[in-house]
């Protein structure tokens, strides 16, 4: 959600900020609703100011035996004028609501212009593409090779975007999970929780999902929402609170269960576990005071990459340019993961930083010590990492002649000592 005095104060500068995203102009119409809220509300109160005072003179004529009949018409005049006003300015807030309510958030100054993901910048890179001395496969032959990456009982079961996950492999991915948990909870100092997947419509609100986004969730028969990553329950701890100053930061995280419709994706990425309505992620979500953001974002990008390295994947950073920053997010690193068999590219971790513009939503403030306001938090939240995504990169990345995967070292204690995933 956006400032609203911000964008009294220049108007100009927030459509300049709009269009860096390829959005028409709005805030002429946004300060038009706001006007007419103004000036409703300004009415009502000079209405309100003159019943007080009709209230009074009504009591004095009452004592005095004036006849009072027209000082009580108008009061129920004025009654039916206020009651007009009020809806007035309603009507002009929900308006002017409606509308700020589908922007997205503004981007920092240092985000690349750029219409697409194509004009974004590579930050750094670790390691190098590995020449194979084989042609390297990709995870879903090799899983369907081992005999444990069953896709066609999975779309027996619930159609297609699913995948089933049989003994070793499935065993990979919980050890994935669990060793990424580990480390943000026990090196980063994360704190662990287990979250609902299903929450209201508050709960989506408040990260942005809704309104604009409703078409890409899985919806409930009785109106909850099934989560489409543990961002939206983790961040909303702070939603209508008022948090110290030396409560902060605070740092979250979460292995959950993700569901995605996955809507306009179709055709895209329909082999294999790359696009999926259900996978897993180990969500990192900070909430902080505005003058530590910055440093936290970079704090929480390389918490996400030390778990690439640790893994012996080729990874890289990179800052998205206007045009493919997400809704909700000021700056966003990616963090993108070499997959040898596929040869290319693939995002398996965003980190982004939203300044205030989920706080606003959701209501989230602080107070600094003996300070009299509040302020408004900021949020930022991270993969760390997509577990379905890891799991592909450690198979096309650890796969060897023979079809066989070589077990990362830091999994194997969570593997039962596995050094190697074969038939």
């Amino acid at each position: 959600m956006h400032d609203i005095r911000q964008l009294r104060a220049d108007p100009a500068a927030f459509d300049v900020a709009l269009a860096r995203r390829g959005i028409a102009p709005a805030a002429a119409g946004i300060l038009a609703h706001d006007e007419a809220r103004r000036a409703a509300q300004t009415a009502l109160q000079e209405k309100q100011a003159r019943r007080n005072a009709l209230s009074k003179d009504i009591g004095m004529a009452k004592r005095q035996g004036t006849d009072t009949a027209a000082l009580e018409a108008e009061a129920v005049q004025l009654r039916d004028e206020m009651a007009a006003l009020e809806a007035e300015a309603a009507k002009a807030e929900a308006a002017q609501q409606a509308v700020l309510e589908t922007l997205p958030n503004i981007l920092d100054a240092e985000v690349p212009d750029g219409r697409d993901e194509s004009a974004n910048v590579v930050q750094h890179q670790h390691g190098a593409q590995s020449e194979f001395p084989f042609t390297p496969k990709q995870h879903f032959e090799l899983g369907e090779a081992l005999g444990l990456m069953d896709f066609s009982t999975a779309t027996k079961l619930a159609g297609a975007r699913f995948t089933v996950l049989k003994g070793p492999l499935a065993r990979l991915e919980r050890a994935l999970g669990q060793w990424m948990l580990n480390l943000h909870t026990e090196a980063h100092g994360y704190t662990e929780s287990a979250v609902p997947l299903l929450v209201n419509d508050a709960t989506m609100y408040g990260t942005g999902q809704l309104p604009k986004f409703a078409d890409d969730l899985f919806r409930t028969t009785d109106g909850r929402w099934l989560i489409p990553t543990a961002e939206v329950p983790l961040t909303n701890f702070a939603a209508q609170v008022i948090k110290a100053e030396a409560d902060l930061p605070l740092r979250l995280t979460a292995l959950s269960p993700c569901f995605r419709s996955e809507a306009g994706s179709a055709g895209r990425d329909t082999r294999g576990m790359l696009r999926q309505h259900q996978f897993a992620k180990v969500e990192l979500v900070s909430i902080v005071k505005p003058e530590d953001s910055d440093a936290e974002h970079e704090r929480m990008t390389r918490c996400a990459e030390r778990v690439l390295t640790e893994l012996g994947l080729v990874w890289r950073r990179i800052i998205l340019c206007a045009g493919d920053t997400g809704f909700g997010a000021a700056r966003t690193y990616d963090l993108e993961v070499w997959l040898p068999g596929q040869g290319a590219w693939r995002e398996i971790s965003s980190c982004s930083n939203c300044r205030d513009f989920q706080a606003r939503r959701m209501g989230a403030r602080y107070r600094a010590k003996d300070a009299k306001g509040t302020t408004f938090l900021h949020t930022l939240n991270g993969s760390g990492v997509a577990v379905g995504r890891a799991l592909i990169a450690v198979l096309e990345t650890h796969q060897q002649a023979d079809g066989t995967i070589a077990v990362p070292e830091v999994l194997r204690p969570y593997m039962g000592g596995l050094a190697r995933i074969e038939v």
